[in-house]
């Protein structure tokens, strides 16, 4: 925390040939998830309370970009069983991404999770580490201007409060 709010960084190109893979089957370089839409990703990890207590604010946050000209998902630290399991029927509405490894959070500059990433197709990436209340609000803020979209209300009443989320690479 730096002055009671959370640092969030912003990477400045994601790798191009970082493989996402959809629990579908189909695991693709990122520049063919970018070929169309830029994509929201919210990551995860199944194996902490941090992540779990966000999973219905960041579904809505992701339902309600969901009919715009955007790509949503959820970006997991797990394998497929491991996703379908944490997220419930989450990761039927939603894409969601596998990545047991950890490749895909890291690649994307994630340093804690939960966290949201709003990357271009020029690969740009902000992210925001950890539930950061004004963090995702900036986010919204930037994708509203970009696709003329209304911004959903961030926090609203029954969300958690802010809190950092748990380190990428462990303790």
């Amino acid at each position: 925390m730096v002055n009671g709010a959370l640092v969030s960084p912003a990477v400045a190109e994601a790798p191009p040939d970082l493989v996402l893979d959809s629990i579908r089957g189909d695991g693709y370089p990122l520049r063919d998830w970018l070929t169309s839409y830029p994509l929201l990703l919210v990551a995860l990890d199944p194996y902490t309370h941090e992540s779990a207590w966000i999973i219905e604010t960041a579904g809505r946050f992701l339902e309600h970009y969901a009919p715009s000209d955007i790509r949503v998902g959820w970006l997991v630290t797990a394998d497929d069983d491991g996703c379908r399991q944490f997220l419930g029927p989450w990761a039927e509405r939603v894409l969601t991404f596998a990545d047991p490894e950890r490749e895909a959070v890291e690649a994307l500059g994630f340093e804690r999770l939960p966290g949201l990433a709003f990357v271009r197709s020029d690969r740009y990436t902000e992210v925001v580490n950890g539930w950061d209340p004004d963090g995702w609000r900036r986010v919204a803020e930037m994708l509203t201007r970009i696709l003329s979209w209304s911004r959903p209300i961030i926090p609203r009443p029954g969300d958690p409060t802010a809190y950092t989320g748990t380190p990428v690479k462990g303790v």
